[in-house]
């Protein structure tokens, strides 16, 4: 008897959509990493990219609790002497929103080549329009419980 293990071609890659107005970040982080990773599948293997594509929307309506307004500051570095920025999380959202989504779920994916790949189908986009309706997106909604909860699953039986 030998062990599947799937190919990257059998695996059919989707595309979600998650409203990101009111969220938690941490808690949508969490959520969309998983989904670019695979976990939500049946056939995850930790050493295969079989995640889907995820669109973010609404990206600056992203809630934050706590001071982490004030508090939280984030950090970049040109290379040369003397070229330490940071700004903090107020700041980056008024300047740039979509960043502060994007850095998130990029520290919940691995620091390898594989996470960089999972990363590049992360699509977030500060406002409601996004231009990706030809890939048909289906809503996710992200569950504090299970991670997520496909929208187009949910049937009601009577």
């Amino acid at each position: 008897m030998n062990t599947y293990s799937p190919s990257p071609h059998d695996v059919d890659k989707r595309w979600y959509i998650v409203d990101a107005s009111g969220q938690t970040l941490g808690r949508l982080a969490s959520g969309v990493a998983r989904v670019l990773r695979g976990k939500h599948k049946r056939q995850f293997t930790p050493h295969l990219d079989l995640g889907d594509f995820v669109i973010v929307v609404n990206a600056k309506n992203v809630r934050v609790t706590g001071t982490k307004l004030r508090d939280k500051i984030y950090y970049r570095h040109s290379g040369y002497p003397g070229g330490l920025r940071s700004e903090s999380l107020s700041e980056l959202l008024a300047r740039k929103p979509e960043r502060v989504v994007e850095l998130a779920v990029k520290g919940m994916l691995p620091d390898t080549k594989l996470g960089d790949q999972m990363y590049r189908k992360l699509k977030v986009y500060s406002g409601p329009n996004h231009p990706h309706g030809a890939q048909s997106p289906e809503p996710l909604i992200l569950t504090e419980s299970s991670g997520m909860k496909d929208a187009s699953a949910t049937t009601n039986v009577e």
